[in-house]
């Protein structure tokens, strides 16, 4: 038996065609639908990301008691339950937070990892002259917003995207272990997780008269641009979000292609939405956590079960997901955790 997780960070539900969006280009999500069970009662319980993290790796809450911060030594983590009990687990990410302060303790939970550079503000290229950065509706002061300018020089093609990298090698290592069983891959890309910076061929998908200033990063606070630079940045995540659905298109062709469904349990999910100006706000970082962050897309697909083109209406969160890929591989499940 093996499982694949495919995670993508700050993926709206509402903007995903099975769960009733009509105008963002998602078929790959369609796709998905037809041979897994998705879930209409997802919901976040600890966010933004590492939060969300911890939860993924402990099934237990963390929000409200623990901020920001890595896995203690006493956490159960799921990967490290799985590695310790002969079940090999991969990840690979380009999301850079795994890799500083705060997270560091997470990709080391797994037999192996693998880091793809270069996502928002990721230190990953070194460069003393300032990068040219056009006048835009937010600018962003300090590190994070001139990393991300001089990352943007560098990904120049698609195949210098941090998400397609991180897609090929997710490839590499399931044709690499077709043949191998009882191992865990968690295939995690930041996308779309702002800034909303994609190839123009995703854009084009969405044509628009906009003549505003460059905005593709909104900021977390209120909504004070006009309703031209609010469309505008709702079509540039939508441009990003169907390059997320391309690159899980690549995934269910191999399942396809290898007929990975008799044996592999596939998971689809993501950390929490975003407010795309919903109740005048940008962001996932504003209380109360209304639905359009809290409630997420969520597909399964159990080889055991075999249910595939249902729906559930079970309330599910992200403190599920470690008990059930546990369970997948007949392994017990600690008390500490409180998902099911």
């Amino acid at each position: 038996m093996r499982a694949i997780m495919v995670m993508f960070d700050t993926l709206n539900r509402r903007m995903l065609s099975p769960y009733g969006c009509d105008w963002v280009k998602t078929p790959n999500f369609d796709r998905l639908a037809e041979r897994t069970v998705t879930f209409q009662q997802s919901y976040a319980g600890s966010l933004p990301c590492m939060p969300a993290r911890r939860e993924l790796h402990t099934g237990r809450l963390n929000f409200l008691h623990r901020s920001w911060g890595p896995l203690e030594p006493f956490d159960d983590s799921m990967p490290e339950l799985l590695k310790k009990n002969g079940v090999y687990t991969h990840l690979i990410s380009d999301h850079y937070h795994y890799w500083e302060d705060g997270g560091a303790t997470y990709h080391t939970r797994y037999n192996s990892w693998e880091i793809i550079r270069g996502q928002e503000g990721d230190a990953w290229k070194g460069q003393v002259r300032d990068p040219e950065i056009p006048e835009c509706v937010s600018r962003k002061p300090g590190a994070l917003w001139r990393n991300d300018w001089v990352n943007r020089g560098y990904l120049k093609s698609e195949t210098d995207m941090p998400q397609y990298r991180t897609f090929e090698s997710g490839k590499e290592f399931i044709r690499r272990n077709l043949t191998e069983d009882k191992w865990f891959l968690q295939i995690e890309t930041f996308d779309p997780h702002e800034p909303y910076f994609t190839q123009q061929h995703y854009k084009s998908l969405y044509p628009h008269d906009y003549h505003g200033r460059h905005f593709d990063w909104p900021p977390y606070m209120p909504v004070t641009e006009s309703e031209e630079e609010v469309e505008h940045v709702r079509y540039e995540y939508a441009a990003l979000l169907t390059m997320c659905d391309h690159y899980l298109g690549e995934i269910l062709n191999l399942m396809d292609e290898f007929d990975m469904w008799k044996d592999t349990m596939l998971i689809v999910n993501t950390d929490h939405g975003y407010l795309l100006s919903e109740h005048d706000w940008w962001g996932k970082c504003t209380a109360p956590f209304y639905d359009e962050v809290a409630h997420t897309p969520l597909f399964i697909w159990d080889p055991r079960c075999g249910c595939k083109g249902e729906e559930r209406e079970a309330l599910v969160q992200t403190i599920d997901m470690a008990p059930t890929i546990l369970d997948f591989f007949g392994l017990p499940i600690p008390e500490d955790m409180q998902g099911f």
